[in-house]
């Protein structure tokens, strides 16, 4: 097969038109390793730049006072007045419970209360007698008293009449006035002790009267807590709120202690988690950038209230113990409250609830207010 031959003027012609080809391509290429180049400088310029002026963290979360509800006493619902996320206030009669059993208790205490009053009555009627009696028996002590004085006076006069020198009168007279004045003598005797038993006996009946007033008070601290306890048959809201993890239902039958729902209140704050390493440029009152996951593209703000006073993990139910042989070093988080600006919660009202995820973004070197710095010292 014969050979084709291009002339040398025509080789030149094609080989300088490749070249004019390629040259543009060439410098496409080199612009947009140029522009690659650029925005790398720029991205790392970035990381650099935030690294070293900002804190963030994606471990932070809505938080919100979560505060249970249970019965105080057994029973058995029989309404349930309020539905799920429902806004209650405080003091909001949630559900009743079947009162008839704490009813009964009430009734029995007070019919007890009356009769140990009855038996007051009868025992101040019982205290009146036995002081009469007190009174008779003292009577006839002075009355035994005067008769005495008198014995005693006759026995003097016939002893003086009656004596060596002169018997003005028998013998006889003088042992019967003798004998009277013992007989007195042992009869005032006889009433003295009458009257000390009719004052023991005052002194019992007040003490069983006093006994009877004890029995009332006891009686009486019962009838309130039997009270209280029928009082509690009406379950109230403990604060402002919505309902939330509500499981108590009409016919159940609760105990002491069992949740029956939750109301969450609607103040709400930011806790994140930062690493204990980016603590240091962290201060009670900077500002702080939001962004809620269930809030795409909305920014809100907030500032740094206080700092946890230990980590999240010595708070764990099995802290970790890092005096075992296998220790290894893990970098720590420390609980941020982040309280958020008002007009945010105001806006969103509703929308933030505890548990929702949010990343907190905060710009070091932040000059502070006077007073919130001194505040923070």
């Amino acid at each position: 097969m014969a050979e084709t031959h291009i002339p040398a003027a025509q080789q030149g012609a094609q080989a300088h038109a490749t070249a004019q080809a390629k040259a543009p391509t060439n410098k496409r290429v080199l612009g947009v390793v140029a522009l690659i180049a650029v925005a790398a400088i720029g991205a790392g310029g970035r990381m650099w730049y935030r690294s070293h002026h900002y804190v963030e963290t994606e471990n932070a979360y809505v938080t919100g006072r979560v505060h249970p509800v249970s019965a105080r006493v057994p029973g058995v619902v029989t309404r349930v007045l309020v539905d799920d996320n429902q806004q209650v206030k405080a003091g909001d009669v949630i559900a009743e419970l079947d009162p008839a059993d704490h009813h009964v208790r009430v009734e029995q205490i007070e019919a007890q209360i009356a009769t140990v009053q009855q038996q007051i009555g009868q025992a101040d009627a019982q205290v009146a007698q036995v002081k009469a009696q007190a009174a008779a028996a003292g009577a006839q002590v002075r009355q035994a008293e005067a008769q005495l004085l008198r014995a005693r006076q006759d026995a003097e006069r016939f002893g003086q009449l009656y004596n060596e020198t002169m018997k003005a009168v028998s013998k006889a007279e003088v042992d019967a006035s003798n004998a009277a004045r013992a007989a007195a003598l042992a009869d005032v005797a006889a009433r003295r002790d009458s009257a000390a038993a009719a004052q023991a006996q005052v002194a019992a009946a007040g003490a069983g009267r006093g006994v009877l007033e004890a029995q009332v008070k006891v009686l009486q601290a019962q009838l309130k807590d039997a009270r209280q306890q029928l009082a509690y048959n009406r379950i109230v809201a403990p604060v402002s709120g919505r309902v939330g993890k509500r499981s108590v239902e009409v016919g159940a039958r609760v105990q002491p202690g069992q949740q029956l729902l939750a109301v969450v209140e609607d103040e709400v704050w930011v806790t994140a988690n930062f690493k204990e390493t980016q603590l240091a440029g962290l201060e009670p009152g900077q500002q702080v950038s939001l962004e809620v996951d269930a809030l795409p593209g909305k920014h809100l703000s907030g500032r740094v209230h206080s700092f946890s006073p230990a980590s999240g993990s010595q708070f764990a139910l099995l802290p970790a113990d890092n005096a075992t042989g296998n220790f290894t070093k893990i970098v720590q988080r420390v609980p941020v409250k982040i309280v958020l600006d008002p007009l945010d919660v105001k806006k969103y009202a509703g929308r933030l609830v505890p548990g929702m995820s949010v990343v907190a973004e905060v710009e070091l070197g932040q000059k502070l207010p006077r007073t919130q710095t001194a505040a923070a010292h």
